[in-house]
């Protein structure tokens, strides 16, 4: 097949908020895209946890290129930006009202699942030519279109870690699946009938799981025999707690105590030093978390283990991979959660995002690997930097700038004052730590000194990464 992809549009995988940004970007710089999104609406994958808040404000969660074209379509409103919006407010105030702006609007196709992509008579061995190829992007109803570049946004809600305390599944996991939600469901409402009365367990000790734990013991208030374990694999819950009144970021110790206070009370029964290695099914329906000798009689699981990054449809393009987070290679450093809070990332853009497959970029969550340490403010200066470099503005592409909380932006519901309802803020990243204060050319620091997440005071490593996705 003789064809070169220079008059070929860019295909943005993913119609979430950063692959959205990065249309924004591609409309404002005159580029031909598709964006390809494999829900039947618009940022699918938020939708699902629409009732959860997001960890930061709106003034951080809304794109600048993204609300040029808003405004300049009209009739939209900007939300308060000291606001934390749920999941569906950020759909419904942004993402939504974006798919409706003129440069957007006939450019993104629904139910598009992406199965694979390749470059046109390219395997990942062959070499002569394999830039001028355009690349082949194959979809889960078998059609095909080519792009000139790919910018992957696809996220990795759709790839849960899993349940096995050795990375790997559990045996019995797979077959006991039904018995085994995702990650942050809707226990107050939609969900409500699952966990209503019956017995969870919810596995993992991020913020996610905290949010899940909480919801629960509000539900065994309401509901006469709703029980809740917390299983967690460490020994040692000070990184979920936060340091409470001591916490150098008050607001952080805020977002445990609750929790904290719910496990003191015996409302949630925690069970701590736990690696799961097996998941047995009972005869009454139940099913048996196993760890050696010990085993947690359930009726239903909350797996709130984290998410990994699906590289497996990009397996025949050439990947850089770090082999722990599964970033590329240039980026794992900024993002290790043993040194970084989701507030202590570098500004970084297309250089560190660049693999050895040119014109293929991952963005946003994916591009984080397993690192939980991501925010909508960092993915949004990737795709800035990214449809830039694929611009030929490499200059714009190498200026990242990054302008992020005082704390963090690690909000969530968990710090929702139960009669208020009003959201205190606060930082899941670690606490302050020695910065290096001759930054390179270009990159600046995350935060400036004064903005209190970055202190030189404490010259230890972190140890508290937190989950800033």
């Amino acid at each position: 097949m003789s064809v070169t992809g220079s008059d070929l549009p860019v295909v943005v995988i993913g119609a979430g908020p950063i692959g959205l940004a990065a249309a924004a970007h591609l409309a404002e710089r005159g580029l031909d895209f598709v964006v390809l999104e494999s829900g039947p609406t618009v940022a699918a994958a938020i939708d699902e946890w629409r009732h959860v808040k997001l960890f930061s404000p709106w003034r951080y969660d809304i794109d600048s290129a993204a609300r040029r074209l808003l405004e300049q379509a009209g009739g939209w409103t900007e939300p308060d930006p000291g606001i934390l919006p749920t999941g569906g407010d950020l759909i419904d105030s942004y993402l939504a009202p974006l798919t409706k702006t003129p440069q957007l609007g006939n450019k993104i196709r629904y139910n598009s699942a992406v199965e694979a992509v390749t470059r046109v008579g390219f395997d990942r061995i062959r070499t002569a030519g394999r830039e001028d190829a355009p690349f082949l992007i194959r979809l889960a109803d078998g059609s095909e279109l080519l792009a000139s570049a790919v910018v992957d946004a696809a996220g990795t809600w759709r790839r849960p870690n899993v349940l096995g305390g050795s990375g790997i599944p559990a045996r019995g996991e797979a077959a006991a699946a039904a018995n085994v939600s995702r990650a942050l469901p809707d226990v107050l409402g939609r969900d409500r009938d699952r966990f209503a009365g019956r017995r969870t367990a919810v596995v993992g000790a991020g913020h996610s799981a905290a949010t899940t734990l909480l919801d629960l013991g509000v539900l065994a208030e309401e509901v006469p025999g709703t029980e809740v374990v917390w299983v967690v694999r460490g020994a040692d819950q000070a990184r979920t707690y936060g340091g409470g009144d001591a916490d150098e970021l008050p607001a952080r110790g805020a977002l445990g105590s609750r929790l904290h206070n719910l496990v003191q009370s015996g409302r949630v029964e925690l069970v701590s030093s736990f690696r799961i290695e097996a998941v047995d099914q009972t005869s009454d329906g139940r099913i048996e978390l196993v760890a050696g000798e010990r085993r947690v009689a359930v009726d239903t699981v909350v797996n709130s283990t984290g998410f990994r990054p699906d590289h497996d449809i990009v397996g025949e393009l050439r990947l850089d991979l770090d082999p722990i987070l599964g970033s590329t290679r240039a980026l794992a450093p900024l993002i290790d959660p043993n040194q970084h809070s989701c507030g202590t990332v570098p500004p970084h853009g297309a250089d560190e995002l660049a693999h050895p497959e040119p014109g293929y970029y991952a963005v946003g969550a994916k591009s984080y690997g397993r690192a939980p340490t991501f925010l909508l403010a960092t993915g949004y200066e990737q795709a800035r930097s990214v449809v830039a470099a694929l611009a030929g503005d490499w200059d714009a592409a190498r200026d990242v700038q990054l302008d992020l909380p005082e704390t963090g932006v690690c909000s969530s519901n968990l710090t929702d004052s139960p009669t208020t309802g009003e959201a205190a803020g606060g930082c899941c990243g670690p606490a302050p730590q020695a910065v290096e204060l001759s930054a390179p050319a270009g990159r600046g620091l995350a935060t400036g000194i004064a903005g209190g997440l970055l202190t030189v005071v404490d010259t230890k490593p972190a140890t508290d990464s937190g989950c800033c996705s």
